[in-house]
């Protein structure tokens, strides 16, 4: 079993912004992060903190996967096989917001047997709050890089 806390967040929402994860098996620990300089948005990287964790396990395997997002947790265990099913179009008739990425995570969750936990942010988790360092070395990373 891989045990992965993620985060991501944005300084200001929307702007740049940073995802963290960190996973564990056993006694193995891989840290990882990224962000984006240019106008991203607090849910955008939450979404994509879990969809880079899963993308990088290498074979099928049981995931604990823990996030401080309600709106991550909620709509990949809740929401998102309606949106599918009413062609990613809300309850109220509108798109979905960030298809991309619940479609990209909807694939990876595919690949793995996952079990989704919220964990309240900032609670002194110890791997919510290191997912949380690494978010914003992620932004602060992605801000100093040079442009390309």
């Amino acid at each position: 079993m891989v045990v992965i806390h993620t985060d991501g967040g944005c300084r200001p929402n929307p702007g740049p912004g940073g995802w963290g994860a960190v996973l564990r098996m056993r006694q193995h620990v891989r840290e990882m992060c990224g962000g984006d300089p240019g106008s991203t948005s607090n849910n955008r990287m939450e979404l994509t903190a879990p969809i880079m964790a899963l993308e990088a396990l290498t074979r099928p395997v049981v995931v604990h996967l823990y996030t401080d997002s309600t709106y991550v947790r909620n709509g990949i265990t809740k929401w998102v096989l309606g949106w599918e099913r009413n062609g990613w179009l809300t309850a109220a008739k509108q798109p979905v917001k960030n298809v991309d990425l619940w479609q990209r995570l909807q694939a990876a969750c595919a690949q793995h047997d996952v079990e989704w936990f919220w964990v309240k942010g900032h609670a002194g988790v110890p791997d919510n709050e290191l997912a949380d360092e690494l978010a914003t070395r992620g932004m602060q990373e992605a801000i100093d890089a040079p442009m390309r």
